[in-house]
């Protein structure tokens, strides 16, 4: 129930910080023509003050409450509603129409990645899908290979007792010694574990000359649960990152290209990573409702695929072929920022 209430807590935060940043501008905001403003005094001539952007018309009622959430959370006065299919079937529109400045139509791409993002995170509590709270450490380990190891030396010795038990010519003899035998093989193996295991508490100390870096490996080496957690939890706060360092590469895909800017590559970038996290969240969810594995690879797979070839032929204008490079380039770019963002996050769960 706690874990529940935390992940819809986090889809309202991802909401409500993407409204934050949000312009409200083009929607509506009720009738009020003439008379003042009720929170600057300046005299109104439309539905919202010029001057301050108050609505002309307040509410003052308990529907109301709901109607703010509703509008705040999900901008329920239509801009999700025009930007979401534009955003599944037509990215590139959505993308250049975006950049060309039909800003107040729809929900700006940082917004929409805000809410994607903690709404993705917030999924997964709620369907479990979190780092397991203990993860054994090398002691814990090794103390469990040794509860093994006393298990099958005591097996071992009931078998033989079992057998001196029998008369020499008993055929269950024969059936003993066999088992006997693999038990023993069992054990020899249990001998050849990697010397990793039999690392005792406080060796294998790591020196890198960086203080800070050796206590944050020391503190994954005691408690990889904990740290397993930090990087989930790193995973969404930090999960901006993914922007700033595609940025290069989407460069180099249209460097040579006049009137293609950072800006347009940033715009693209995160509607694509608002999307693609909307479509994981979909996926999920379907999982979690019995849908076999094989479609859900199948549709995950081919989704992706054909979206980003629709988004970068419509935003840049591309021929097919064009797009069709450019996709194949950035499925292997995908491969680099997604290693790059992940060692971001062991260096922060670490030096953290």
């Amino acid at each position: 129930m706690t874990g529940g209430l935390e992940a819809a807590g986090d889809i309202a935060t991802g909401a409500l910080i993407g409204r934050a940043i949000e312009p409200s501008r083009g929607e509506h905001a009720g009738d009020g023509d003439g008379g003042l403003c009720l929170n600057c005094g300046t005299a109104l001539v439309g539905p919202h003050c010029h001057r301050c952007g108050q609505d002309a018309h307040v509410h003052r009622s308990i529907g109301a409450i709901g109607h703010e959430l509703l509008h705040g959370v999900l901008h329920f006065e239509g801009k999700l509603w025009r930007t979401l299919p534009m955003l599944a079937w037509h990215p590139g529109v959505l993308t250049r129409r975006y950049i060309a400045g039909e800003r107040a139509r729809f929900v700006t791409p940082m917004a929409l990645f805000l809410f994607s993002i903690f709404t993705m995170f917030a999924v997964f509590s709620i369907i479990g899908l979190s780092p397991p709270a203990e993860v054994g450490n090398v002691v814990q380990v090794r103390d469990g290979m040794e509860q093994v190891t006393k298990r099958t030396e005591k097996a071992r010795a009931d078998l033989v007792e079992q057998r001196n038990a029998l008369n020499p010519g008993d055929p269950e003899r024969t059936r003993i010694d066999a088992r006997i035998a693999k038990i023993d093989g069992d054990l020899e193996s249990l001998k050849h574990v990697p010397s990793v295991i039999d690392l005792k508490e406080g060796e294998a100390n790591i020196n890198s000359g960086w203080d800070r870096l050796d206590h944050g490996i020391e503190k994954w080496r005691k408690n990889p649960g904990l740290m397993l957690y930090k990087l989930q939890s790193s995973g969404y706060k930090f999960s901006w990152l993914l922007i700033p360092i595609s940025l290069p590469f989407m460069w180099s895909l249209f460097f040579w290209k006049r009137g293609i800017h950072m800006y347009d590559h940033a715009v693209f970038v995160t509607y694509s990573i608002a999307f693609m996290s909307l479509l994981f969240i979909a996926l999920t969810i379907a999982g979690a409702f019995g849908v076999g594995m094989t479609a859900l690879s199948i549709v995950g797979v081919t989704i992706p695929l054909w979206h980003i070839h629709r988004q970068l032929k419509e935003a840049y204008r591309l021929s097919r072929f064009s797009a069709l490079w450019r996709e194949l380039m950035l499925l292997f770019y995908m491969i680099l920022i997604g290693t790059i963002f992940f060692v971001a996050l062991l260096m922060l769960g670490m030096l953290g």
